[in-house]
């Protein structure tokens, strides 16, 4: 947690806060009209994977860590951007907006996850990003505003080179290695993608990680042991995180079609999310198939931060 700068809290300061709700954590910021205050972290604020109560503890926590940080009385908050998955429904949107005005007055805006990542990556401007976090998505506007997406369709059917992807893919690829190799199942096999899984999920074989995966287990808490297996040269992992980087790259893809058809010449692909900051493989592979695909485009090798974005629209509505 980032602690405030001290400065006067006078009454004509205008206080502003910006959330980024997802479904491995909540990034909390609170800022006046040039500066970061403060920053906190907390728990999964995703109601649909997590449930109303888990969300609520979570963006509580957020909110007061951050505000406390800040030196700021959350009742000074005169404006709020929180983005949240899934808040392009309204009924989510609304639910979400009554948690956070449960601990913070003023304006409440509620949007789509996907909404700060873009205001993060290219202000109002145009350009293409794709979000690889828990979920995937790509998502991206044209000069005349025009708005396309591609994938995000939920973890059961799409979210392609996401961090639950990439987990569930990793337990197939060890289930399917042990079928090839007619390895024992209730042995432990030897792989170093198995061992860094078991020690996160502790499971000693593959019988037990195979009940595990089954029984509506977290796959995106298997990222870290993943993107460590591929680091230590495991080729099952590394062929996992390669991937992930092609799904990606094709989500941008679609959408730099459907939005550049003809021009793609000075436009700019953002990274987004933890997949993209902790699986240097899947970064690596996802920047070349996106140039090797439109060869004028330039990826920005930085991952955003969509809180900043978030921010910057409870900003920019007090205008």
């Amino acid at each position: 947690m980032a602690r405030g700068n001290g400065c006067d809290k006078n009454t004509l300061v205008a206080y502003y806060l910006g959330l980024d709700g997802g479904g491995s954590k909540t990034t909390c910021v609170v800022g006046d009209d040039t500066t970061v205050l403060a920053t906190a972290v907390s728990g999964p604020s995703n109601i649909t994977r997590v449930g109303n109560d888990r969300a609520r503890e979570s963006l509580h926590q957020a909110i007061r860590d951050a505000c406390a940080a800040a030196e700021v009385n959350p009742s000074r908050l005169q404006h709020s951007c929180i983005g949240a998955a899934g808040a392009g429904h309204q009924e989510i949107a609304e639910v979400v907006r009554e948690i956070v005005a449960e601990v913070i007055p003023g304006k409440i805006m509620v949007v789509g996850d996907m909404q700060i990542a873009l205001q993060a990556a290219f202000g109002d401007g145009p350009g293409v990003m794709v979000i690889a976090g828990t979920g995937s998505i790509a998502y991206g506007r044209n000069a005349e505003g025009k708005i396309t997406r591609a994938g995000g369709w939920g973890f059961a059917i799409s979210d392609e080179g996401s961090a639950h992807w990439i987990g569930r893919m990793a337990i197939s690829s060890i289930l399917r290695e042990t079928d090839e190799l007619g390895a024992v199942r209730t042995t432990r096999p030897v792989s170093r993608l198995f061992q860094e899984i078991g020690w996160t999920w502790h499971v000693e074989s593959t019988a037990e990680l195979a009940r595990t995966a089954n029984q509506s287990a977290n796959f995106a808490e298997l990222l870290p042991a993943v993107a460590a297996a591929a680091d230590a040269g495991d080729e099952l992992a590394e062929k996992v995180l390669t991937q992930a980087g092609r799904e990606l790259a094709e989500l941008a893809r679609i959408v730099l079609l459907r939005l550049f058809p003809d021009d793609d010449s000075h436009k700019c692909v953002a990274m987004v999310g933890g997949v993209f900051r902790h699986a240097h493989r899947t970064r690596e592979v996802f920047c070349a198939n996106v140039r090797a695909a439109r060869r004028h485009v330039n990826v920005n090798s930085e991952v955003v931060e969509p809180v900043g974005g978030a921010l910057q629209i409870a900003r920019n509505s007090a205008r």
